[in-house]
């Protein structure tokens, strides 16, 4: 099949995205599908991507807070473009120019009258969790939350209704939107590298010496987070959830992540048994320390899918999550302790009650979850072409 990928947040220095979709781009490769990514450029050019892959890069200006990004302004550059493909499936990678650019998009009909082309809006960001939940869950229920985010759910109901289906990440998820009134959920749950990430074994030197760049005595016990340094991570949380517990027992947290809150992140931490280790790309070196440490310790209930709790699982690293939103969706009372989102003493307790349970039984419960509810990255292409052939012969 010919996939035509309209993805304005894709970027040469971009972030998850761009991951995502270079690797898009191989498994399409892989498969013998044509697929074309259409994302804002300094110029008009395609570049070839594999045997089957090409970026049709639409020049466009500089996205003013962040330079990395650009603005995909020029609809009837991406119609033209889609025009010319003829593809059998045009995804719209978010819900601002290039979901609408999709959405207005008519393609020509066939000999019969009938368009063979279908659409799919991508659904990888919940922004009423993000924003809405994050600021507001203090003082209002989610139903409230959504209620005063009516305007916006009314935008989401009217664009996902100019596509065949919305494409998202979890079954939890497809249930919030379908109940929101979104175009036809399908739910394609998002792989790991499962090889690297099971194939981690403890390794007593690497946490030895995490545990003493936290300034943490040699028997604490060793807690990891992953994340981007954003207000809907909650980094506040998990570090007033260490200050508490490291006033009962011996603990430790070693942070793994960058972004915009980290210099706060690290104000807040000073005094604190932690260990702000930055941002890695190294992702053998982050497979050893979940398989080193005895939880992952989490704090988003934005996110639509917890790539770094599956990382974790498969690592054999027990889980402290919050109880709502793509974490919590992973998270089983075999291997696991939830929480309130936001509430650092519910966290602390929670970390409480999961080292006070038998760590080998942890482990185990862990790696069974990693074979029979993680999904390889191979996995999930695959599931989302088989989608995509289904929804092409509906």
């Amino acid at each position: 099949m010919k996939i035509v990928d309209v993805a304005e947040f894709y970027a040469e220095r971009g972030g998850g995205v761009k991951i995502y979709i270079d690797q898009k781009l191989k498994a399409a490769d892989a498969h013998g599908h044509e697929l074309l990514i259409i994302a804002p450029g300094t110029h008009d050019h395609i570049e070839r991507r594999g045997s089957h892959g090409r970026i049709a890069w639409v020049a466009s200006p500089p996205l003013p807070v962040d330079p990395r990004y650009r603005l995909l302004l020029r609809e009837r550059a991406v119609h033209k473009l889609l025009d010319e493909e003829h593809p059998d499936i045009i995804e719209g990678s978010s819900p601002w120019t290039g979901g609408q650019f999709v959405g207005r998009y008519r393609a020509a009909s066939s000999s019969n009258g009938v368009s063979r082309v279908r659409k799919t809006f991508i659904f990888h960001t919940d922004a009423v969790a993000v924003y809405g939940q994050t600021l507001l869950d203090k003082w209002l229920d989610t139903r409230r939350i959504d209620q005063l985010w009516k305007p916006y759910w009314g935008y989401l109901r009217r664009l996902s209704h100019q596509f065949d289906a919305t494409v998202v990440s979890g079954a939890w998820l497809a249930e919030r939107l379908a109940h929101q009134g979104i175009q036809r959920p399908l739910t394609v749950p998002f792989g790991v590298d499962k090889a690297t990430f099971m194939a981690a074994k403890p390794d007593p030197a690497l946490r030895a010496e995490l545990l003493a760049k936290a300034n943490a005595a040699p028997d604490a016990a060793l807690l990891v987070t992953v994340s981007r340094h954003h207000p809907e991570k909650r980094l506040g949380t998990l570090l007033r959830a260490v200050e508490l517990l490291a006033a009962r027992r011996p603990v430790a947290l070693v942070m793994y992540g960058d972004g915009p809150l980290a210099a706060w992140s690290a104000m807040r931490a000073r005094g604190l048994p932690v260990h702000m280790a930055g941002l890695t790309r190294d992702r053998e070196l982050l497979s050893r320390v979940l398989a080193s440490a005895d939880a992952l310790l989490h704090g988003s209930s934005a996110e639509t899918f917890g790539l770094v709790v599956a990382e974790a699982l498969c690592a054999g690293l027990p889980l402290v999550v919050p109880n709502s939103g793509g974490a919590a969706e992973l998270a089983r009372p075999a291997y696991s302790e939830t929480y309130a989102a936001g509430d650092a003493e519910a966290c602390a307790a929670a970390v409480d009650r999961l080292l006070a349970r038998d760590p080998a039984q942890l482990k185990r419960a862990c790696r069974e979850a990693a074979q029979t509810s993680v999904l390889s990255q191979t996995d999930h292409f695959t599931r989302l072409f088989a989608t995509y052939a289904e929804l092409i012969q509906s």
